[in-house]
């Protein structure tokens, strides 16, 4: 399998409160891996992959929301590297322009009730037990192997940094980072904003994953209302941080993620002279599906 991860770049952003508060800020752009399988997601399917094709399975099977980027970017990856994938996706049919660009990559979507989408792995056994090649990846990707994949960021930085931001749902991303910072030996303070109304989960999540705890704050008070739930704050500062800067963030992670850092440097949490890395998880295809509250701004 060719590996198109590049080591994405760090950029710094200029902000006349980063100069009062005097602190530097960098993204991680992991945006700019791949138009679709970007950010995080790559990460965390990479080892997938790499374990599909080791041991020849040709058929991907993955599970996801009706605008998961998890789902686009497996089927993108299918398509580049040689399997057929199925997308079960959760709720009633619908059509839209994520699931679209799904099939126009070869996938293929059913649609499960939510009240039987919880246990994963039984739809997976109860729908392809006869199928030798399927392989299954969790929602998200998530797991040890993507943990693996994550964890790979912190190796690839030029510089060194005081503190890490990472918008935060499952705990995979975060748990990787850590992983990461652990086997570098640096003492890089992680930062996980949870765009979930319920942190406990992350809580519990990341307990699961890694014993490193001791180099992460969990930050649950930027998460809007809960997961995809925004505001016209929230659109508002993603408009003003594009036109400010030229980079586009998403209403679900990412920009949820870098108000809270905005907030949090407003607020003197980091100290004077700290080195900040923000990391962009990419999931940019998710503004597709908010083209009418941004254009409402307008009004």
């Amino acid at each position: 399998m060719t590996d198109p991860l590049f080591d994405s770049p760090e950029e710094e952003i200029h902000f006349d409160l980063f100069n009062v508060k005097n602190v530097s800020v960098f993204i991680k752009r992991d945006d700019m891996i791949h138009p679709f399988i970007s950010g995080n997601k790559w990460r965390k399917l990479k080892y997938n992959l790499i374990e599909a094709q080791f041991i020849e399975k040709k058929h991907l099977v993955t599970f996801g929301g009706p605008y998961s980027n998890h789902l686009l970017a497996t089927a993108c990856a299918a398509a580049k590297f040689g399997f057929k994938s199925t997308g079960i996706v959760r709720g009633e049919p619908v059509e839209n322009q994520t699931l679209m660009i799904c099939k126009l990559f070869g996938m293929k979507l059913q649609f499960v009730k939510r009240t039987d989408y919880r246990d994963k792995q039984l739809i997976f056994n109860s729908r392809f037990a006869d199928d030798a090649d399927a392989y299954f990846i969790n929602e998200g990707g998530s797991g040890n192997d993507a943990i693996k994949g994550c964890s790979e960021l912190i190796s690839e930085l030029k510089q060194t940094y005081d503190h890490i931001v990472c918008a935060c749902g499952t705990g995979t991303t975060v748990a990787g980072l850590l992983q990461g910072i652990q086997l570098a030996q640096t003492y890089t303070m992680v930062h996980a904003i949870s765009v979930l109304k319920n942190a406990a989960e992350i809580e519990i999540g990341l307990e699961k994953f890694t014993k490193n705890l001791c180099q992460v704050r969990l930050h649950s008070e930027y998460n809007f209302g809960g997961y995809a739930k925004t505001n016209f704050q929230l659109l508002s500062f993603i408009k003003d941080f594009a036109v400010s800067t030229g980079i586009l963030l998403d209403p679900v992670y990412t920009g949820k993620m870098m108000f809270g850092l905005f907030d949090l440097i407003e607020k003197d949490y980091f100290l004077q002279g700290s080195k900040i890395l923000a990391i962009h998880t990419g999931g940019l295809m998710g503004l597709l599906g908010m083209s009418k509250e941004f254009n409402a701004m307008d009004n």
